[in-house]
């Protein structure tokens, strides 16, 4: 059985083979995956189109109620922006694969009540890691 991370680091890998930063996000609602996403900038030339917003997106019609009772999960600590998102439909708590590469909005984002689980899975930062050597500053433009 695959586990809400390994879900979400199979998003960020079909994001790296589309062309992509490797970036994946899942949400999960009483044990079940409901949502997946990945970094797509570069697919859609997109300048806000991260994981967590394209998973957040891809949720559809998921209630506001459901949002509330939620888990975000994502390979990458979340920007500003994708916090702001987790603010706005009140996900509770976000499961972060890493911020060893990038160390998010973490603080703003417990601030407002937010639990954070930082796993620095071995797997997320090398996958991140190694993409950045070969496309130096690809996955951090905006």
């Amino acid at each position: 059985m695959q586990t809400p991370l390994q879900a979400a680091i199979e998003e960020a890998k079909i994001g790296m083979f589309g062309g992509g930063v490797p970036i994946g996000s899942v949400l999960v609602l009483d044990g079940q995956i409901i949502a997946r996403g990945h970094n797509r900038q570069t697919q859609l030339d997109s300048i806000i189109r991260h994981a967590e917003l394209d998973c957040i997106d891809n949720a559809g019609a998921v209630s506001t109620q459901d949002f509330q009772r939620s888990t975000l999960y994502t390979t990458l600590s979340p920007c500003e922006m994708c916090a702001g998102a987790i603010l706005f439909f009140k996900i509770p708590t976000v499961v972060i694969g890493e911020n060893v590469n990038y160390k998010g909005a973490e603080t703003y984002l417990q601030s407002r009540g937010v639990n954070l689980e930082i796993l620095n899975d071995p797997e997320c930062i090398q996958m991140l890691r190694e993409f950045d050597q070969e496309y130096p500053g690809v996955w951090n433009k905006g």
